[in-house]
């Protein structure tokens, strides 16, 4: 991350009260490119905490993927609970959620990719965990769309990956891999272009293997009925989101990375 990028970040972040970072600032001006190997003594200006409870998170120098450190975030009963609405379950958390310059934008090509690692005795459950997610943007509180699922989510279930579709209320499994995933660090990278029409585009990496290619709607259609704005953007979560549970859940993660595709990349 440049210097000038990391100024700006802070510089927007600090001025945000809790109202204003309900919506979308505008993007940084310059393109986006930025990493994180979580080698600092706290979180950089690249994370937001207010997804994270004080005593969630540590930094880490005894499991990492590369260099010196990685983030532990452990998730433990009522972290940052939601009451469920519309019969939807209860859910708690611990996630770092981006910065609000870093929001992704409609028809803007991204790739993230990032590393986890889940010790040998995370709980394997058939509760709902969601490890990361990209989320669409809502019109506000009391809008159709404020407790809908995210666009595009890396879930972790019954000692199952899977790789979720939540698009105008339709569910879509794109991709489900089961087997052993515990103690051992797991490789995503995911280059995603989000718009509400036949022009999205998703293509996903798992352990340096390409895995998907997928074409077609990306986004929630606009517009009164879904809530949604008429240019879309995008916010990015990764961590630990689930239904209420009283075992802790704890992972590791390093080597986060994402940039502004350039024309012909994708």
């Amino acid at each position: 991350m440049t210097p000038r990028l990391a100024t700006r970040i802070f510089g927007l972040c600090a001025l945000l009260t809790p109202a204003t970072r309900a919506f979308p600032q505008a993007p940084a001006s310059e393109p986006i490119n930025v990493y994180d190997g979580f080698e600092t003594s706290t979180l950089s200006n690249l994370w937001s905490t207010e997804r994270l409870e004080p005593n969630s998170f540590r930094m880490e120098s005894q499991i990492v993927r590369a260099g010196h450190q990685a983030i532990a975030i452990t998730v433990r009963p009522h972290d940052k609970f939601e009451a469920g609405r519309n019969g939807n379950s209860d859910s708690e958390r611990d996630e770092l959620l981006e910065a609000r310059p870093l929001t992704a934008r409609q028809g803007v090509s991204y790739e993230y990719s990032f590393s986890m690692l889940f010790p040998a005795s995370f709980p394997i459950v058939p509760t709902r965990l969601v490890i990361a997610q990209w989320k669409d943007y809502c019109g506000g509180e009391n809008k159709p769309c404020d407790d809908d699922s995210p666009v595009l989510a890396l879930r972790y279930i019954s000692g199952e990956l899977l790789l979720t579709q939540d698009l105008d209320h339709h569910h879509v499994i794109l991709w489900r891999q089961r087997g052993e995933f515990r103690n051992r660090w797991l490789d995503f990278r995911i280059r995603a272009r989000f718009q509400p029409d036949d022009q999205g585009r998703v293509q996903f990496w798992f352990n340096n293997q390409p895995i998907l290619d997928h074409t077609g709607l990306t986004l929630n259609h606009p517009g009164p009925a879904s809530g949604y704005y008429d240019r879309g953007y995008i916010y990015f979560k990764m961590g630990l989101y689930r239904d209420v549970m009283q075992q802790p859940m704890t992972v590791y993660i390093d080597e986060y990375r994402k940039r502004d595709l350039r024309p012909g990349e994708f």
